[in-house]
């Protein structure tokens, strides 16, 4: 299939969806039949010897600005098809998305946030109009619309991707349908890994994303910790049983074994560190020891295991009201603070019909560990 077709076809869908689901703050329709024509005649051209391992992939870009970060996607032979909805001015705690014709809805209830900041960005690979949606990640702007929509979303570590957050907790991040396509993304942003194949000569059809394991750094089954709560949250017991139940899986399947740390994880609640150093003029010293207190407990950890495993959010999708007195960030955002890649897996279905994650976390520098853990799932 050529890419024009591909990419025609994810139009067609946005057009259609998009409407009701208000995942797209824009749609680059013109712009984005040149670049897939323009992927079909470097194709044409040199056949075989052009390397383009996502060539025709629609992929769409968190925000209107989201674009200036594509390079190495538009490399790679992805083609942009819009701008995802993104929180508008003075929403709180960046909860849901507003597309070009409204406020972005969850594709599973419409009556319930996809999550935030990257709203239009999970709503869109969930709904099936990408494969692929960049995201970026403060707080578990990734992760939490990844687990309240049903897909994968990864949280790179801190400095490993450019980022121009000045506080440095806000990283790029990718929203997914699959971890094999989350492990594309990765391959592609970061060069760790060639996809076999491709190298070699292969050229896959235009707009397929690659199954393709990466290397997973470590042997299965990989030790893992559990945490409910990591020593200071207060989850709902819905989402706790819901993660539960997935590590449960993955231990049945031999790809994580649960080990018991020698010292009981207990980090200190990061959300005050978190909004000091977002805060001008706060306590950046307070901060700064929480942080080096939770870092030097997680070295511990990490030290008798590969893994950490939560619950991604700690409340389920809530309405557009907002979100209340509730923090969903409280286990996402301690990872923001200390720099550790996370990545968020569907982990099933809450009794109000909605999707809840797994959030997997592993020592600095090893998205290829979590990337290899989640294909398993």
């Amino acid at each position: 299939m050529r890419a024009a077709d591909v990419v025609a076809a994810a139009l067609d869908r946005i057009e259609r969806t998009d409407p009701q689901l208000c995942a797209f703050a824009e749609v680059w329709r013109d712009e984005a039949v040149r670049r897939a024509r323009e992927v079909d005649a470097r194709l044409d051209r040199r056949g075989m010897d052009v390397f383009l391992p996502l060539a025709g992939v629609p992929v769409a870009v968190k925000g209107r600005h989201g674009l200036r970060a594509a390079g190495p996607l538009l490399a790679a032979g992805c083609v942009p098809v819009g701008a995802t909805s993104v929180p508008g001015p003075g929403t709180p705690w960046q909860t849901w998305g507003l597309g070009a014709r409204g406020r972005t809805v969850n594709p599973w209830r419409a009556d319930r946030t996809p999550g935030g900041s990257s709203a239009g960005a999970a709503a869109a690979v969930a709904a099936g109009l990408v494969p692929l949606a960049t995201g970026g990640d403060g707080a578990g702007s990734v992760r939490i619309p990844a687990a309240w929509c049903g897909v994968v979303g990864l949280k790179t570590t801190s400095g490993r991707l450019p980022s121009g957050d000045r506080t440095g907790l806000a990283v790029p991040g990718v929203l997914a349908r699959s971890a094999s396509d989350a492990g594309l993304w990765w391959t592609v942003v970061s060069g760790e890994r060639a996809p076999a194949g491709v190298m070699s000569g292969e050229r896959a059809p235009a707009g397929v994303m690659s199954g393709e394991r990466a290397p997973a750094g470590a042997a299965l089954p990989v030790p893992a910790v559990w945490s409910p709560d990591l020593g200071f949250a207060d989850p709902d017991p819905e989402p706790v049983a819901l993660a539960r139940a997935a590590v449960e899986r993955l231990v049945a399947a031999g790809v994580v074994r649960l080990v018991r740390p020698r010292v009981p994880l207990r980090l200190t609640d990061p959300g005050p560190a978190w909004l000091a150093l977002r805060t001008p003029g706060s306590d950046l010293a307070g901060a700064e020891r929480v942080r080096a207190e939770n870092d030097r407990r997680l070295a511990g950890l990490f030290a008798d295991a590969e893994l950490l495993l939560t619950p991604t959010a700690p409340i389920a999708p809530h309405g557009h009201e907002g979100p209340g007195d509730r923090y969903s960030t409280s286990l996402t955002w301690g990872f923001n603070l200390s720099g550790h890649p996370a990545l968020s897996l569907p982990a099933g279905f809450g009794g109000d019909g909605c999707p809840a994650g797994l959030q997997l976390v592993a020592p600095p520098g090893r998205e290829a560990l979590l990337l290899a853990v989640a294909r398993e799932a």
